[in-house]
């Protein structure tokens, strides 16, 4: 009889097993990496093109094209494209991120000969109809303005124009941004950016031999795109800007968003910090969050982040606290910074933050489609998958000192930029 009394064992995670992809290539020099993994008939199959062309005066160009991407076509009409897809089964999906944007396609492997030609419409002729801007416009503008009401949102966006300027990263739209976007500027980005020399495929799924001729026949040919581009390549230097405060005197919560750029995935020590930040406010059980909301009860969550980019990587804690407890909160939140830059952590402590890692990780790697976004992470950094390798050795043996040395390097908040919008 299992006695319900006794907790289970708890044991660490030993090993976790990445799927490596293979490697192909269309006929049009399109590199294609698959995971074939699964036993359903059901297919993944991402499209990805870097952002190019970055215009200061037009920021909108690469989220436009990748919003209104599949609303019309020479050949199809955006509900005829609807109508087509749903009667396979099929999903489409348009991504925009501030490095890359994609188009991803979900199919069951005996509708894909059908449904691909769909997308092949639209990654080539896409003419993004005025009418389907407009209403684009119209929507985006009412958006901006609900969320320019709320603290959030800008202490978010603040922050980020703080440290990254007037770049894809930072930059301040407004809704004079959206009333300039033009048809013409979609089309012309998108002849730019959406062609095979800017292209990588990342298919997932039961994807076989079968599966990559069938997509070689529609893609692996000469596309209509062709324009000149070149892909955004970003710099940036610590500017610390202080403090910033966004004064709203009727606000009855305040939110904080604190932080600087650091370093990226490239770098040797982003693992350890990955640990570091875990243990300060990466997860339920962190450090700011057992303060903040469980001793002092100022807000309901606070966390924090370590986030790599292409051309940057930053470190932000984030929370919205009450309003008159706001610099309270500020003074806490350093004091647990402080902590760590000064007093080694607990061996109990770092085994639980271990686990919690490990498992993570592990319960994040649960079918073929998350092995491809894991692959994909480090694909557009520029590494392999040693980079997860030496993050789970990284985590298994990373010391206490070791984290105090990493607090010490990388959490200088005098270097840090502290918006706060609301009440101080």
């Amino acid at each position: 009889m299992l006695n319900r009394t006794l907790a289970p064992e708890s044991l660490q995670v030993n090993e976790i097993k990445f799927l490596e992809p293979l490697a192909q290539h269309l006929d049009n020099g399109i590199p294609v990496f698959t995971i074939n993994a699964g036993k359903q008939e059901l297919v993944r199959i991402e499209f990805i093109f870097e952002n190019v062309n970055w215009d200061a005066s037009k920021p909108l160009q690469a989220v436009g094209v990748s919003h209104l991407i599949n609303n019309g076509t020479a050949k199809l009409s955006a509900k005829e494209i609807a109508d087509k897809v749903d009667y396979y089964g099929a999903f489409l999906q348009t991504e925009y991120g501030a490095d890359q944007s994609s188009v991803k396609l979900y199919t069951l492997n005996k509708h894909l000969q059908s449904v691909l030609p769909i997308l092949r419409s639209i990654l080539n002729e896409s003419i993004f109809p005025e009418q389907e801007l407009a209403i684009f416009v119209q929507n985006q503008k009412q958006s901006l303005q609900v969320n320019l009401q709320k603290n959030d949102f800008l202490a978010r966006r603040q922050f980020a124009n703080s440290i990254f300027g007037d770049t894809p990263y930072g930059s301040n739209i407004d809704a004079e941004d959206y009333d300039a976007l033009k048809r013409e500027d979609l089309i012309n980005y998108f002849k730019a950016a959406y062609k095979p020399e800017n292209c990588t495929v990342i298919a997932a799924g039961k994807f076989e031999e079968n599966e990559f001729a069938i997509l070689n026949s529609v893609f692996g040919n000469q596309w209509d795109n062709t324009e000149a581009s070149v892909i955004n390549k970003l710099t940036f230097e610590a500017s610390p800007k202080g403090e910033l405060l966004i004064e709203r005197p009727e606000a009855i919560q305040s939110a904080i968003r604190m932080g600087a750029l650091s370093i990226s995935r490239n770098h040797p020590d982003f693992p350890g910090f990955q640990v570091l930040n875990c243990l300060l406010g990466g997860y339920f059980g962190s450090r700011l969050m057992a303060n903040i909301r469980e001793d002092k009860g100022y807000t309901y969550g606070i966390g924090s982040a370590v986030v790599s980019l292409r051309d940057a990587g930053y470190f932000f804690i984030a929370t919205e606290v009450g309003a008159e407890v706001c610099g309270n909160a500020l003074i806490e939140i350093e004091k647990e910074i402080n902590l760590l830059k000064t007093e080694l952590v607990s061996d109990q402590e770092l085994d639980l933050v271990r686990n919690y890692m490990l498992g993570s990780m592990l319960g994040s790697l649960e079918n073929a489609f998350s092995h491809a976004d894991k692959f994909k992470n480090v694909y557009f950094s520029g590494l392999d998958h040693n980079y997860y390798e030496n993050y789970i050795t990284t985590v298994k043996t990373i010391t206490s000192q070791d984290l105090k040395d990493l607090a010490g390097k990388y959490l200088n908040t005098e270097n840090f930029t502290k918006v706060v919008v609301g009440k101080k």
